[in-house]
């Protein structure tokens, strides 16, 4: 038993000098200075404003709730993928949270507008849903790649991202559909 913990003790410790080699990156080379830093920091603000004057207030926690579900879901497959070594951003607006432009706003508001838009032209959601993720992994994703924003490691492809994508905007849908027919139930 003490064995399986002092193993886990030198895991946590790897993972600390992990993090402590990534802050350090982040000052010695002052990506808080570059063009590129600055340019996530748009994508972390930008789709925030936008959002402000463009959500629909009357439908205003059904949306933020459904973004909340993307924002949430993208965020664990973000997650999942760095610790994996599959991707990561080589300049993150805080060094503990590299993908934060990404999956706080950036990615989460887009799906909202668009989830938004479907809802008020009684459109079919997972087609609108489907070619907005194709555009983010085929054309988004690989133009942030080819200015160094995004990195993509050992086999992972931009196929591997669609359906990233795909399942998280539909298990955030069929989230948002379970509490809206739990509130019509039970209202």
């Amino acid at each position: 038993m003490a064995n399986r913990i002092e193993q886990f003790d030198k895991i946590v410790k790897m993972i600390e000098g992990a993090q402590a080699a990534l802050n350090k990156y982040f000052f010695d080379y002052r990506i808080f200075t570059t063009f590129e830093y600055w340019l996530m920091i748009f994508f972390l603000i930008a789709p925030l404003v936008l959002l402000y004057f463009k959500i629909d207030k009357s439908k205003l926690f059904e949306i933020c709730f459904y973004g909340y579900n993307i924002h949430v879901l993208f965020g664990y497959i973000d997650l999942y993928g760095r610790n994996l070594g599959y991707w990561n951003y080589p300049f993150p607006v805080l060094p503990p949270i590299t993908g934060l432009s990404l999956d706080a706003s950036l990615v989460p508001v887009t799906f909202m507008l668009v989830y938004q838009w479907t809802i008020k032209r009684k459109k079919n959601y997972y087609i609108y849903s489907l070619l907005t993720a194709v555009i983010f992994s085929f054309l988004f994703k690989p133009v942030l790649v080819r200015m160094g924003l995004f990195k993509l490691y050992q086999e992972i492809n931009y196929i591997h991202l669609l359906i990233c994508y795909v399942i998280v905007v539909f298990v955030a849908k069929w989230m948002m559909d379970l509490f809206l027919w739990i509130r019509r139930k039970y209202a």
